[in-house]
Order: C-alpha cells, then structure tokens, then sequence
C-alpha cells in the first residue's frame, strides 16, 4: 500500500464546544484520529453544494464552528 504524503501541517485553534462537538461527531463516526475526523470533515464541505464564500476581509472569528453568526449553507428542505 503506497504511504500517503502529507507534507503541510495545518493548525487550528478550538474552544472547548467546538471541539465537543468535533470529538463527539469523530466517536460517532468512528474515526481513528482527530486528524482523519477533521480531513473528513474537509471533504465534505468541500463537496458540499450551495456553500458562501467568504467577503474579502472577513476575519477568521466569523467562522466559528458552532457560531450561529457564522455563514452557512442555504437550507436544502
């Protein structure tokens, strides 16, 4: 089996709900690691139709994970 490269470390900072919620949906979900869990995570909302994209300057404490204020994809029902 050919060894995935994974040559960039990304960095992310999470509050304690956030991360609850990251935590609760990688057990539910039985993923290996928070890593998987979070590349997972990734590749969904990147497939993911109907997302917002982000207005030039916009700061990174606007897209909390669990934030209500935070842009989400339209409604699908």
């Amino acid at each position: 089996m050919a060894e995935l490269e994974r040559g960039e470390r990304l960095q992310i900072m999470l509050n304690a709900e956030e991360l609850r919620a990251l935590e609760n949906w990688r057990f539910e979900k039985r993923m290996p690691s928070r890593a998987a869990a979070v590349r997972e995570l990734l590749r969904r909302g990147l497939a993911a139709e109907g997302f917002t994209l982000a207005a030039e300057g916009a700061k990174s404490e606007s897209f909390g994970l669990l934030d209500e204020d935070a842009p989400h994809p339209p409604d699908k029902s």
